[in-house]
């Protein structure tokens, strides 16, 4: 399984992003859960979102309400959409797939390299 993220960029505060992550390898795009990690410096890492197989989210109390996971399976494409940034969103974003249709307690298998987002004040 392969997971190629995009979209990070420098972006004011309240503005808006999109990532993107391309998945490939792995069999049926959506029968395993997917998630989106972040991690900031000096930070420990943080599940912000994830999908479940059945379409079920996740999302960190941080982010309710301002972003928002989707999947394109006819794409092979995981998205996060995300909104009303703040300066403590700063942080890499990594795209991650489970082996379990839901997310599990363990660290996900499969991690993309990650894309940088950047939230000036």
């Amino acid at each position: 399984v392969q997971l190629a993220e995009s979209g990070g960029d420098l972006v004011q505060a309240g503005g808006f992003l999109k990532l993107s992550c391309a998945v490939s390898g792995g069999g049926i795009f959506s029968v395993n859960a997917m998630g989106w990690y972040r991690q900031a410096p000096g930070k420990e890492r943080e599940l912000v979102a994830s999908i479940a197989s059945s379409g079920s989210t996740y999302y960190a109390d941080s982010v309710q309400g301002r972003f928002t996971i989707s999947r394109v399976s006819s794409e092979s494409t995981l998205y996060l959409d995300m909104n009303q940034l703040r300066p403590e969103d700063t942080a890499m974003y990594y795209c991650v797939r489970w082996s379990t249709m839901t997310r599990s307690r363990t660290l996900p298998p499969y991690w993309g390299k990650g894309t940088l987002v950047t939230v000036s004040s």
